[in-house]
């Protein structure tokens, strides 16, 4: 049976770590650290999303800035709210809260929050100097991963990593983020030839694609760690069924309540062929709010 990699508790030890850093900013006649936080439309999870970021932010003496703007918002108001962001000596993080409404361009939006400021690491600049494995403001999700990794003392040195999904919130930055740690990386996806047998080489695994169950027992090597990122809200009993056939729990919950949320990995298959797996929910889903405020007192320490 695996070790389940708890996720909740380790991002309360980020968290805490972050309220110790603002204090010792307070200590010294320093402010505490402030992050704007830009909401675009009536999304219901950015929505959720957002309250759990602003709640995040109070327990550990971050300042918020909510600014809320209705769905239909121009793209040319939106770079203006950002420009004033980016010129405000008060803000020290900037997170537009994605999706955006249809008709906004994302990557315009993140482009132009500056590198300084952007506390999600998805600026060109601050992807590039993780290429070039320089300090910088890294993507959230990845480095709180990798601090999971670390706390629980996985040695990545020379160890055959895969990462499952290839985009530039998780799966490339997590690539390069494990290169560092001298790993020896595949990137895998959707087109990769024979996914299973490329997934069973892996002695760590990395899954985030947002497939519902995809990854399933017979796919992971024996003893392998798996760091599931992804979370997917299944209400289909027949792929509930497929899914959790090895989760009796979960399977019954579907089927009272409508509706579970799981990652991309089964997990109780996963249980019992690895050595430490990831749960969905409580796995990696706490540690992106706390990499995103781990960010924010980076971003405050370099602004001072």
């Amino acid at each position: 049976m695996a070790t389940i990699l708890d996720g909740k508790a380790h991002a309360d030890r980020m968290l805490e770590a972050v309220r110790l850093g603002v204090e010792a900013r307070k200590a010294k006649g320093l402010r505490a650290p402030g992050l704007a936080v830009v909401l675009v439309g009536d999304d219901p999870a950015s929505h959720v999303y957002v309250r759990n970021k602003s709640a995040a932010c109070a327990k550990v003496g971050i300042t918020s800035f909510e600014h809320r703007l209705p769905a239909d918002t121009a793209q040319a108001d939106l770079d203006a709210l950002i420009d004033r962001l980016n010129a405000d000596p008060g803000v020290d993080g900037i997170l537009v809260q994605l999706p955006l409404p249809k008709g906004l361009d994302s990557k315009r939006a993140l482009h132009r929050i500056s590198p300084e400021k952007d506390v999600d690491g998805f600026h060109p600049i601050n992807q590039g100097l993780l290429l070039e494995g320089l300090p910088g403001l890294r993507p959230c999700t990845p480095s709180a991963c990798m601090s999971l990794l670390a706390h629980h003392g996985v040695d990545l040195k020379g160890i055959r990593a895969v990462v499952l999904g290839r985009s530039e919130i998780v799966g490339k930055p997590m690539a390069l983020m494990l290169l560092e740690q001298h790993a020896t990386v595949t990137i895998a996806h959707s087109r990769t030839k024979d996914l299973p047998a490329v997934c069973r080489e892996a002695d760590l695994l990395v899954a985030a694609v947002g497939r519902p169950g995809l990854v399933e027992g017979s796919w992971l090597k024996p003893g392998a760690v798996v760091v599931d990122v992804g979370i997917n809200r299944v209400e289909s009993l027949s792929l509930g069924e497929q899914i959790f056939a090895a989760e009796p729990k979960k399977l019954e919950n579907l089927k009272t309540k409508g509706a579970v949320l799981c990652g991309d990995v089964r997990f109780g298959e996963a249980m019992d062929v690895a050595s430490a797996v990831t749960p969905v929910p409580g796995g990696v889903g706490p540690l992106t709010i706390a990499g995103l405020l781990t960010n924010a007192l980076m971003a405050a320490d370099r602004n001072r």
